[in-house]
């Protein structure tokens, strides 16, 4: 399968290159900082430079072209960076129009599915997969200390469901460093009950599986051990 993926250099995007190399797909890598990637990377993907907080549609349309999917692990670095999800997100989806490329997985974060945004104005008050504890006490103050990129996270998703794309998207919990299991929990429309965290390996695991899995188009997937 050809796959374009941005971000490749973060922390999920990364994982999902080497596991999309290692199964034998065909990777573009769409990359801020061509040096960033590992060297033993470089000569296995085709590799475009942009910057999603100044897209040129140029630039995102070659990289797009001839791609069967688009992956996302596009995320802010540091709090100046806060609103480039939706801006890249939403460069990403007319690049794919223009293109004719229909497929995109993305992700999000656990508790966008009750954060406010232009299209949801009114979200669910709690998530159906949040217990107890996480429904009154750490989902408020999580939601308090990152409203700003929540808030960019929900209009990343308006801009999807809006786009008429096929797309996927993947909302994790707390994300760790841990390996790769391939051993972890999903539910559809909702977190998973009683989880807390999951690897970025293991998110871009999930990413890269449901490219399979037809019946994830225009669904969000919780993702937790």
């Amino acid at each position: 399968m050809k796959l374009t993926i941005f971000a490749a250099t973060g922390g999920i995007g990364r994982q999902v290159l080497e596991q999309a190399l290692a199964a034998g797909h065909d990777v573009t890598a769409v990359v801020r900082n061509p040096k960033k990637l590992p060297g033993e990377v470089r000569g296995q993907v085709r590799i475009v430079t942009a910057d999603l907080a100044d897209p040129d549609p140029a630039a995102l349309e070659s990289a797009l072209r001839g791609a069967d999917t688009v992956l996302s692990g596009l995320g802010p670095r540091r709090k100046a960076e806060y609103g480039i999800v939706s801006k890249g997100t939403r460069a990403i989806v007319q690049a794919m129009q223009a293109t004719e490329v229909r497929r995109i997985v993305v992700v999000s974060a656990g508790p966008i599915g009750t954060v406010p945004s232009p299209g949801r104005p009114k979200p669910p008050k709690n998530d159906p997969g949040d217990g107890f504890f996480m429904r009154n006490l750490l989902s408020p103050l999580v939601k308090a200390a990152l409203r700003k990129p929540y808030a960019d996270l929900a209009l990343m998703e308006d801009i999807l469901r809006d786009s008429g794309l096929e797309w996927t998207v993947v909302r994790p919990p707390r994300l760790t460093n841990g390996p790769l299991t391939g051993t972890y929990r999903t539910a559809y429309g909702r977190n998973v009950r009683g989880g807390l965290r999951i690897s970025r390996a293991d998110v871009a695991h999930l990413m890269l599986r449901v490219l399979e899995q037809p019946e994830t188009i225009k669904q969000t997937i919780g993702i937790a051990y």
